[in-house]
């Protein structure tokens, strides 16, 4: 039975919270001190809402990115002279009697976070409704490190002593939400425009638009423990499936259905592999039809013969969508009249098809009420009978920040279905991208919904979606800073990420574009990085971007691209595993090196390195190395001598150069010859990493003799997962895993048997198991000394 929280003869001695005020409720209590009215809610041990408002203020608040419910946890109460704290088997949340103000603690009593000082309340007029800027100060310690809040463009690793102001943004994205190196996670459940800041006096959010401060904190002990806290709140991540995963190529734009189709044949005829091709904007003609989402354009005057030839090619296509519409579409005027499209200028600006645009000739394209659940469903009609129903496999939802041009204070009084938009304002991709998701779910189980978008919020691992980092420019030090923009949005608890390989717009630092050797090497280091990330996609403006842009067999350049679409290819196994652990287990694709080596003080701000997965580290190259500039000339490539790339490996493991099989102490800094094809790439030791075939997409031959690499000098455990590819079967329990085990002591691999089943699921099949060691089973290639094991799903002992 649960304990009372604190008993009346407790609640009688409260001196500034009084009896008639302090109330236990059915999963926590609420107290007035000070003029504020405080709610504790608990949705489990180790997560705590806190809800503070103005004493007699009316309100009620549903949460856009909690999906969890309050539970009922078993709390006892211990009070003292000027607090009273709530302890559960986690957690101690301490509650001044004289302020009202909050802190918390570890089950030993180790201190966590405090709140600084009382919250703050500005009431204002927002939009003809009687609101409030909200604010709450928290203390932190002087040498903690804090990660998240969304994907910035600073190149931080560790996120103290910064002032940012979050608005959603074509670059910039935001989710409200950090996390600790003390192993704890903070969500501040605010849509509106809101200010972060940290300094070393104190740490706060400030929101232009509350009913009260709202914020959840919750103890995981460590990054994943915080990540699966932040996910049992906020949702969970669907699979993708396994061709998601794939290459995909897409530039601005294919200009007709026999361009883009052409695109994905030459691929066939090269023998590179290709999952995906991307159609960009104006399939449907001008601006003024803009995102009709019907193929307007005469150059598109064939579009299911377009999907099936794509298909037919044994390829997906994905699709540009928008969260506006141009006038003169069927869209525009139905919810014109509904009163659901927002009075502000998006993009594009102009209704004149031409560069730079002629703003005397207005668009008149306007951004629709997302958080209108009857905008949504037109939305999804429209989409359903012009694309869906054509076969398209993926949606690219462009502009989902969305894109809010010549911005005026009053753009924010657009009234939404929600309030206005200044309150809602940094929600708006979780509405229109949850929108399409739960749409799609509801018409088709058969296809997994898979999303890529610009923009995001705290929730959106559960729709499906993929985001990406916005028209980012070309250079070595935006390649960089995407590294940790990646990771501080991963640790935002949501795992899809990429950017686009290459850069969006190419700019003035590469004259010539494609043919500046300097671009060139800077792409093929893009793609070396794009190949460890959730999402392998090359994309970008000025230049087209596709493999053979870039030379032709027996090339550098080409041979370096083509080599790291192939490895990706054979990392698949790897990829898919990684993430059923992300979608049943709470994991990471991309993982900070703090989140796995927390106790090495030199990985905090780390930002050029990083997991992919828990066996593979990363260090992207991210400077120039084989060009050369003279004087007023073009850069000309110079590959006589063999740079170097300086990298740390972590303390706590001991790692194996992936390329070479040669072993190094954790613990150290080291450089790596970086020739143009090689990323550095280490392996920690104890992993056991399958490797598929080399194919031409990810399904075209079946994991009949995966290559099972065994990298000795720790014991390791590692999970194969399997299931239909695509569609929804796995959510029925349809899908099996194979655990593998190797015990470095005795050298032997226990294969244990394995569990579950699905259609077209292999009965029987061989592994051919590697040890690897300098010159056997390192790098890309497959391994020529093995052995093989018969498998037919009882469990095995391999003595190696």
């Amino acid at each position: 039975m649960r304990k009372s929280f604190i008993t009346f003869a407790t609640l009688l001695c409260l001196s500034k919270v009084s009896a008639q005020t302090f109330q236990e409720t059915a999963n926590g209590i609420r107290f007035t001190a000070n003029g504020v009215l405080t709610e504790l809610q608990f949705y489990n041990a180790a997560t705590v809402r806190v809800v503070k408002s103005p004493e007699r203020h009316a309100f009620t608040k549903e949460s856009l990115s909690v999906v969890a419910k309050p539970a009922k946890v078993k709390i006892s109460s211990a009070r003292d002279q000027n607090t009273v704290t709530l302890k559960t088997s986690e957690l101690h949340v301490a509650v001044s009697l004289q302020t009202g103000a909050i802190a918390f603690a570890d089950a030993s009593g180790k201190a966590l976070l405090t709140e600084e000082s009382a919250p703050v309340f500005e009431e204002f007029n927002d939009a003809g409704v009687s609101a409030f800027a909200v604010c709450q100060p928290f203390a932190l310690d002087k040498d903690e490190a804090i990660y998240g809040l969304g994907q910035m463009q600073d190149g931080k690793m560790s996120l103290r002593n910064i002032h940012k102001l979050m608005v959603q943004d074509n670059m910039e994205d935001f989710t409200n939400f950090l996390q600790s190196s003390k192993g704890y996670g903070l969500f501040w459940d605010n849509y509106s425009p809101t200010l972060f800041s940290d300094s070393v006096h104190r740490t706060f959010f400030r929101s232009e638009v509350g009913d009260c401060v709202d914020y959840y904190f919750m103890y995981g002990k460590n990054a994943d423990g915080v990540i699966a806290h932040m996910r049992s709140l906020t949702g969970q991540t669907p699979m993708f499936p396994l061709w998601a995963y794939g290459y995909w190529q897409s530039r601005e734009r294919y200009k007709s259905q026999e361009e883009i189709v052409g695109v994905v044949r030459k691929y066939r005829e090269l023998g590179v592999p290709l999952d995906g091709i991307i159609q960009d904007w104006q399939y449907w003609g001008g601006n003024y039809l803009w995102n009709s989402m019907e193929f307007l354009s005469p150059d598109f005057n064939n579009p299911q013969k377009m999907v099936d030839d794509i298909h037919g090619l044994n390829a997906k296509i994905m699709i540009s969508i928008w969260a506006s519409f141009g006038p003169m579409t069927k869209q525009f005027a139905e919810m014109k009249e509904k009163n659901m499209l927002l009075d502000f200028e998006t993009w594009p600006v102009s209704g004149v098809e031409r560069w730079p645009p002629r703003e005397d000739f207005p668009s008149f394209v306007r951004v629709y009420d997302a958080y209108n659940p009857a905008a949504r469903d037109i939305y999804w009609q429209y989409l359903n009978k012009g694309l869906f129903s054509l076969g398209i496999d993926g949606w690219w939802m462009d502009s989902t920040d969305p894109d809010h041009h010549n911005k005026k204070p009053e753009d924010f009084d657009n009234r939404t279905f929600l309030g206005s938009f200044r309150k809602v304002r940094n929600a708006y991709p979780l509405a229109t991208v949850g929108g399409v998701y739960d749409h799609q779910r509801a018409a088709s189980s058969s296809k997994r919904v898979f999303i890529l978008t610009r923009s995001a919020f705290a929730g959106q691992q559960r729709y499906g979606a993929n985001t990406w980092t916005g028209d980012v420019t070309a250079s070595w030090d935006v390649l960089r800073k995407q590294i940790s923009a990646g990771l501080n949005f991963s640790l935002c608890a949501i795992p899809h990420w990429n950017s686009d390989i290459g850069g969006f717009f190419i700019g003035r630092d590469f004259p010539g574009k494609l043919a500046n050797p300097e671009y060139r090497e800077l792409y093929v280091r893009w793609m070396q990085f794009g190949a460890f990330c959730p999402m392998m996609r090359s994309h970008g403006a000025d230049a087209p971007r596709e493999i053979y842009q870039f030379g032709s067999k027996g090339e550098k350049y080409y041979d370096a691209i083509e080599k790291y679409i192939n490895l990706r290819y054979r990392l698949l196994p790897y990829i898919y595993a990684t993430a059923w652990e992300v979608s049943a287990h709470q994991s990471t694709f991309m993982r900070a090196l703090a989140m796995d080596f927390g106790s090495d003080k030199n990985v905090s701000g780390i930002d050029n390195q990083y997991m992919f997965g828990k066996s593979l580290l990363v260090c992207p190259v991210t400077t120039p190395m084989y060009t050369a500039t003279d004087s007023g000339e073009m850069p000309r490539a110079t590959f006589g001598k063999v740079k170097s790339t300086r990298l740390y490996l972590p303390s706590g493991a001991d790692w194996v150069d992936f390329w070479t099989g040669d072993k190094y102490s954790g613990g150290q800094h080291i450089a790596k010859e970086t020739p143009l094809d090689i990323l550095p790439v280490y392996v920690k030791t104890g992993s056991i990493i399958p490797f598929g075939h080399k194919v031409q997409y990810a399904t075209e031959k079946s994991w009949d003799n995966l290559e099972i690499r065994i990298y000795t000098g720790a014991n390791g455990k590692f999970t194969l997962y399997e299931d239909e590819n695509d569609n929804y079967n796995y959510e029925k329990g349809e899908y099996s895993t194979i655990t593998f085990r190797w015990n470095d002591k005795s050298k032997k691999l226990t294969i244990d048997a394995r569990q579950g089943a699905y259609k077209g699921m292999l009965t029987s099949r061989k592994f051919s198991v590697v040890v690897v060691s300098p010159g056997n089973g390192a790098g890309d290639a497959p391994s020529t000394s093995y052995k093989t094991v018969n498998y037919d799903g009882k469990k095995q002992v391999v003595s190696l």
